[in-house]
């Protein structure tokens, strides 16, 4: 008999009664899935597995409410194997273990296959999840894992090697609908006992606000579906206008914690490095609303203004370090602002990552030849002893000079005749170019005699 402890709802006049309409609404057979269809489409590997009973260790990756735990209750209701599931944030070794011995006993006594699912694999540590690996290996267990988290960054290599991995996606808006209308017209599991009905314009703004979530959609129809399910049966109609009312916020995808929040703020930083003012204003707004800490953005903001501007544009570090004062000063919401217009200026400005480049160069010369002698004619000589021990000696004090330059080597003696920056032709790094290469000039010809 199949262990489904996770997903077990009692009775199904139960689970009709009392689980939200998301729970209800779960397709039960592979062929009643809508969307990834990349997965779950004729002739995909999973839906040859599934028909042929021969499952392998996979992890379903996707955010969420994009059917994962689905999925896996298909698997569990059309597979001939021995189903046990359990969540990563309630479960341990000691559970694995039992898991185990119980598998290795239903072997040996029926010849019956173990699927394990794993929900939000991820939150195993990872001793936890080397328990796995010997029992996946051996055949001895199915593994299948879901998480929201990129499995290259939370998953061991070893188990990441013996699974593999599917990718789900957010489901699109043609997904979504049908996935909605099936649930105002299901007359078992949906609203279409109630009679109620809703117009294109209320179901383009659930979708538009669930952000290719299903759970989200559906949830969001629930609760829309509420305010009319007690009046008479030709007032049961949710209009745009009424869905609206009842959902009164949009909750953005955002996790600050998670991979999206990585996804947006490297968004944000490719749009302004590509110069892209609207998308820059998009992304930025985006992690605003979701919640995001400005002083984390304006840090970044920062680290951009010398990354990738730099001479291009000193102004850039200085007009960043201003918004930052002028939100620290003004607060939320006004002060949004400031991020904007320094958002907007570091879009707009030439750039040049000749600094950034410079600087690493720098680093890595210094790793390579360790800690060179400071050359005898630019050290400090307060003492009698240093000055003759030639300390500052034959030193050119550079404004005694015209235009306050003299050939002069500053570098250490292995190390003169090195290049470490080297700006461009963009914005105010072109000036700098040409007072760089007028002075490199003097120093070549210098050398010469």
């Amino acid at each position: 008999m199949k262990n489904l402890d996770l997903f077990s709802l009692g009775t199904e006049s139960d689970a009709l009664d009392t689980a939200p309409l998301a729970e209800r609404m779960r397709p039960q057979k592979i062929a009643d899935y809508v969307g990834q269809s990349h997965l779950t489409g004729e002739g995909t590997l999973l839906r040859r597995a599934i028909a042929e009973d021969q499952l392998f260790s996979m992890i379903f990756w996707g955010p969420p409410g994009s059917g994962k735990t689905t999925l896996a209750r298909i698997l569990a209701n059309e597979t001939k194997a021995n189903f046990v599931s359990f969540s990563a944030v309630l479960s341990g070794v000691k559970e694995i273990r039992s898991v185990i011995d119980d598998a290795r006993d239903l072997w040996e006594a029926k010849k019956q296959k173990t699927v394990l699912f794993v929900d939000e694999i991820h939150r195993f540590n990872k001793a936890q999840q080397d328990a796995f690996l010997p029992h996946v290996e051996s055949g001895l267990v199915t593994l299948i894992g879901a998480t929201t988290e990129n499995p290259s960054f939370e998953v061991i290599a070893p188990l990441l090697s013996r699974t593999r991995v599917m990718l789900l996606k957010q489901f699109t808006e043609e997904d979504l609908a049908v996935i909605l209308k099936r649930a105002l017209t299901d007359e078992q599991r949906g609203l279409g006992k109630f009679g109620i009905q809703a117009d294109d314009e209320a179901i383009q703004f659930i979708i538009r606000i669930s952000d290719g979530d299903a759970r989200t959609a559906l949830n969001n129809l629930e609760a829309a579906a509420s305010m009319v399910q007690g009046l008479s049966p030709e007032a049961r109609s949710i209009s745009g206008k009424s869905v609206q009312e009842a959902l009164l916020k949009k909750f953005l995808l955002y996790d600050k914690d998670g991979e999206e929040h990585y996804n947006l703020i490297s968004a944000f930083h490719k749009s302004m490095r590509g110069s892209d003012p609207d998308a820059t204003l998009y992304w930025l707004g985006r992690m605003l609303q979701a919640g995001e800490d400005p002083f984390y953005l304006l840090r970044r903001m920062v680290r951009f203004a010398s990354e990738d501007i730099g001479n291009a544009d000193p102004y850039a570090l200085m007009l960043t370090m201003a918004a930052q004062q002028a939100f620290h000063f003004i607060g939320p919401p006004e002060g949004e602002l400031a991020l904007a217009q320094a958002a907007v200026y570091l879009a707009t400005a030439p750039k040049s990552n000749s600094l950034y480049a410079g600087y690493g160069k720098t680093k890595e010369l210094i790793n390579k030849t360790g800690y060179l002698p400071v050359p005898l004619h630019i050290r400090n000589a307060p003492t009698k002893l240093m000055k003759e021990l030639q300390y500052g000696k034959g030193y050119k004090y550079a404004h005694d000079y015209e235009d306050a330059f003299v050939p002069q080597e500053y570098l250490p003696e292995k190390l003169q005749g090195q290049v470490l920056y080297e700006p461009t032709d963009a914005g105010f790094e072109k000036t700098i170019r040409e007072r760089v290469n007028a002075w490199r000039r003097q120093k070549n010809v210098k050398e010469k005699k």
